[in-house]
């Protein structure tokens, strides 16, 4: 005879095995061990079921979970729980939950239904989450009107599966796009069966002006979808950047506290300050789970459970001036080699433009180093006329040649002008004259007086820009080099339209590339009024009588040309600079640099220039 219940000799007869069961089955659960926790349910394999059909429908999803009460009568019980799970790249989402449990032979179990994993699940149901992205916010222009909008493009590629003839398709398509038909044959070849192959992505008019090229070309095809694009491939694109499907990198890159805030597919920034303000722009992710038969495809609407809506982004304006930033994208278009071209207000140093045409690597506009030539004389005669040494009248010889310690420099094609006032072998870029009286100066006045212009400053900026290098401690022939800019001296083309900036209004400036950012640095110290009231005369005659006198036409312009040498080649190769500005113009005062690499004479930037400024109007 039995002395007592028969629930008394279960190891699972009390309100605490109830607990531990039910603690070890969300243990088990949350911990990700899905054949462990359906172990301890009544039925095993429709638990394994359940809950692996729960993780894939949380891809990536965490669960915390915290038990309730318990309640326990005639070899059933109940337990409350609270489960929270940090959805991936979304905000958490909790809710309350119930657990049955039934008494087996040797443990309380957990009953294997639906409602374990979500109260409102029955049978031949599922979960389903939609996470959602706001509408990315906008970058905008000066004015505050959006740069980005949605853009139609067509994706060009190739379905495996319809190529009748890979060699004559690579052919076609590589004539039409530019893209090398070795790289679209070895693509399609290493393609999974089935997988579309891209090839290049167009905007609508530049898919129709090939067209007729590619539309029939067996195994070639064109998927569209929009895209977020600024006015043109090239508009601003060093600063601005673009907004494409999300990278392994990008994804990495936003991680907070080792949690993703973007997934894979999402739209984000990938470049410029559309990745540097990457979370200011895309927002909160928002999601909604719903409940969906377990036999009705993706996407199908069914009963909302719970919602989080996405947060906005805030936009990020820019100084940019789209009127400008054409004309100078029209200028720099026209010039076959590469070119660079960057405007900023003087003043405040914001930057109106930022323009590099086709065959140039954009971010070169920003962050590229070059020897600055001549229009390193600028920097040069803002040393000599701070030291006293000179005025502006103040007769220099510049002799055709001059040599220092055994080496010869001399001016192009060895122009000889006798002795002249400084202003015109200023105007005429007699590099003799710069090489002899600088070499008089101490050795770290050209840095100090470049330095007054902001150049060689590390600026903190968003997207950065390359303050320039000008070494203190040059003598001899590297100093003399570096009189003239070539040496050790080198600017971004950003930076010497900086130069020009602080020349022409007077107070130096800082980059700003946001509307309200922090400042990027310390506004340089800049020289003396009474220099810069001196230096701007010279820069003006330079375009009334000098080098520059193809832009005399253009208004009030002034400036100054370079020519820099680079390479080992015999003659080096050159680049052709011109920086300068332009008072009350259409644009309003506006300074400028243009580079054009590999340009051989200052004359190939003195003629983008002029386009730019003819541009304006």
């Amino acid at each position: 005879m039995l002395t007592a219940p028969v629930l008394g000799a279960c190891s699972g007869s009390s309100e605490d095995d109830v607990r531990v069961a039910a603690q070890s089955f969300l243990d088990d659960w949350a911990a990700g061990d899905t054949a462990a926790a359906a172990a301890g349910t009544t039925d095993p394999a429709a638990a394994t079921t359940l809950l692996e059909q729960t993780a894939g429908d949380l891809p990536g999803a965490d669960l915390t979970a915290e038990l309730g009460e318990v309640t326990v009568e005639d070899g059933a019980a109940t337990v409350g729980w609270t489960a929270a799970w940090d959805l991936e790249a979304a905000p958490g989402w909790s809710y309350e939950g119930t657990l049955r449990l039934r008494e087996g032979d040797e443990a309380w179990e957990v009953v294997a239904e639906p409602a374990m994993v979500h109260p409102e699940l029955e049978e031949g149901e599922r979960l389903a989450l939609d996470r959602t992205l706001a509408e990315r916010a906008p970058i905008t222009d000066a004015t505050g009107a959006p740069l980005f909008t949605p853009t139609e493009v067509v994706n060009v590629g190739v379905d495996p599966a319809q190529v009748t003839d890979l060699p004559a398709l690579a052919s076609a398509l590589g004539a039409a796009t530019g893209i090398a038909p070795e790289e679209i044959t070895a693509d399609v070849q290493a393609a999974p069966d089935g997988q579309f192959v891209p090839v290049i992505t167009l905007r609508r008019p530049d898919f129709e002006a090939i067209r007729g090229q590619v539309f029939d070309l067996p195994g070639a095809v064109f998927p569209t979808e929009t895209r977020l694009l600024a006015p043109t491939a090239r508009f601003a694109s060093a600063l601005l950047g673009r907004v494409g499907a999300a990278t392994a990198e990008i994804i990495e890159e936003t991680t907070d506290e080792g949690e993703p805030r973007y997934a894979a597919g999402d739209q984000l920034g990938l470049s410029g300050l559309q990745r540097a303000y990457q979370d200011q722009l895309t927002g909160t992710p928002g999601f909604t789970v719903s409940v969906v038969g377990t036999d009705e495809a993706p996407g199908t609407a069914g009963r909302e459970v719970a919602s989080v809506p996405p947060v906005a982004g805030q936009p990020v304006q820019t100084p940019l001036v789209p009127a400008v930033q054409a004309a100078a994208d029209a200028a720099v278009a026209g010039e076959s080699r590469p070119t660079h071209l960057v405007a900023v207000r003087p003043g405040t140093g914001e930057l109106l433009a930022v323009s590099s045409n086709e065959g140039a690597d954009a971010g070169n506009a920003l962050r590229g180093q070059y020897p600055p030539g001549s229009s390193m004389k600028a920097v040069t005669a803002t040393a000599l006329l701070s030291a006293g040494a000179l005025t502006p009248s103040t007769a220099v010889p510049c002799p055709g040649t001059t040599t220092v310690e055994g080496r010869e420099f001399e001016n192009q094609d060895q122009f000889d002008l006798g002795t002249v006032p400084f202003t015109e072998a200023f105007a005429q870029s007699c590099n003799t004259t710069f090489i002899q009286q600088g070499l008089a100066l101490p050795d770290a006045a050209l840095a100090d007086a470049a330095a007054a212009y902001g150049v060689g400053t590390d600026w903190d900026l968003p997207v950065g820009i390359f303050g320039g290098s000008v070494p203190r401690d040059s003598t001899g022939t590297t100093k003399a080099a570096d009189a003239i800019g070539q040496g050790q001296v080198l600017v971004s083309p950003a930076q010497l339209a900086l130069v020009a900036a602080g020349i022409a209004g007077g107070t130096p400036v800082a980059p700003v590339e946001v509307v309200g950012a922090e400042a990027a640095g310390p506004v340089p110290a800049g020289p003396a009024s009474e220099v810069l009231d001196a230096l701007r005369p010279m820069m003006r005659q330079v375009v009334l009588s000098g080098t520059a006198q193809a832009l005399a036409d253009r208004g009030e312009v002034s400036g100054k040309t370079g020519t820099a040498e680079y390479g080992t080649g015999t003659p080096p190769d050159s680049h052709g600079w011109f920086m300068g500005y332009q008072l009350g113009g259409p644009a309003g005062d506006i300074a400028f640099a243009v580079l054009v690499e590999g340009g051989q004479s200052s004359s190939a930037a003195v003629a983008v220039t002029d386009a730019f400024l003819g541009a304006l109007g």
